[in-house]
């Protein structure tokens, strides 16, 4: 990751929904938000072995307060046309932005592990650094969610139901599937803040598409 703050979203799509879905996510939802001040970038992860089409969309933001800003607070209240048909039909969704705790490693990997967290662990950056040592893993991130700024309401929030958010994520990009499942295993002897039946029921993401600010 890019800069100092985020902004990840989770969403599910019915078959019939997946390619509409997936030609305004690449075709114009994630240049129109990279095109917003303070982003920095867009990846498109899927996730793979569930029986739902299930999405992870991560932005690398300058600063954690772009969440907030005017910018991005006046494209959310001026939907396109497609964004206004698409939104409704997403399922699941959950949303989250704010600040980069820690990081550690080099790079990216192509293949990603989610878990959301209660709260930040006690010692996040040893515990990056620690996940970002392992075989084959490229980097290590742990994101806290601001609240006050992910609940703004807005006219693209009030197009769907039921959004969901969460308090903090740690991301473990890895070179492959079995990097992931190493380093997640690893994690149970790294920490005691992880709940691990939470740990085992969260899909491995592959990466499917990536946007970089020009």
């Amino acid at each position: 990751m890019q800069g100092k703050g985020f902004l990840a979203i989770w969403s599910d799509l019915a078959p019939e929904d997946e390619t509409d879905w997936a030609h305004w996510m690449t075709r114009e939802h994630s240049s129109e938000r990279v095109g917003i001040e303070g982003f920095l970038a867009c990846r498109i992860f899927r996730a793979e072995g569930t029986t739902v089409n299930r999405y992870f969309i991560l932005y690398d933001l300058a600063t954690p307060d772009v969440v907030g800003g005017s910018q991005y607070l006046a494209r959310l209240n001026a939907p396109t046309p497609w964004s206004q048909r698409v939104m409704p039909r997403l399922r699941n969704f959950a949303r989250g932005g704010g600040r980069v705790a820690a990081r550690a490693g080099i790079g990216q990997g192509g293949t990603l592990a989610v878990l959301p967290l209660q709260s930040a662990p006690a010692q996040p950056d040893e515990l990056v650094e620690r996940m970002a040592a392992v075989d084959l893993i490229a980097a290590a991130h742990i994101l806290i969610t601001d609240a006050a700024q992910t609940s703004i309401r807005t006219r693209e929030k009030g197009m769907r139901s039921g959004d969901a958010s969460f308090a903090t994520l740690l991301l473990v990009e890895g070179l492959d599937a079995n990097a992931i499942r190493t380093a997640l295993w690893r994690l149970r002897t790294l920490t005691t803040e992880i709940d691990v039946e939470a740990m085992e029921s969260q899909p491995i993401y592959q990466s499917c598409f990536g946007l970089q600010r020009k």
